[in-house]
């Protein structure tokens, strides 16, 4: 038996496919999704969607949102989402640097929020193309 994953934001959708297995991050921790999971409603975190395929698992980074799960069908909606292999590793390092270069130099409460928010945004997507152990 299979799960129906959709994942949305305002613009695209970034998944719509069969799955055997997620483990999606929510506000309160990791949950771990298989099929005839209990319907619940969930916020979604800054954090990394692990997908399983079978015999491979692939990541998604979520930049917060909103998860349905039930009746195996499990719908995401998030700010903005992006597949693993579609980030450039390279460029999410610099990203990453940058950001954290930011927060150091961040003054005033408003600006060291925004930066710790960044700085979370920038982890995920090297956490998304990091292999997965």
């Amino acid at each position: 038996m299979n799960l129906n994953l959709c994942v949305l934001t305002p613009n695209r959708i970034v998944w719509d496919s069969e799955v055997k297995e997620i483990v999606l991050s929510t506000n309160n921790g990791q949950i771990g999704v298989l099929p005839n999971h209990a319907p619940i409603a969930t916020a979604v975190d800054i954090g990394i969607l692990r997908i399983r395929l079978n015999d491979r698992w692939l990541t998604i980074a979520l930049m917060g949102g909103f998860a349905k799960i039930g009746n195996n069908e499990i719908t995401v909606l998030v700010n903005d989402a992006e597949k693993g292999s579609d980030i450039d590793p390279q460029e999410a390092r610099r990203t990453l640097e940058i950001a954290e270069a930011n927060l150091r130099k961040a003054q005033g409460k408003r600006k060291i929020i925004e930066a710790n928010l960044s700085l979370r945004r920038a982890r995920t997507r090297v956490e998304a193309v990091s292999p997965i152990s």
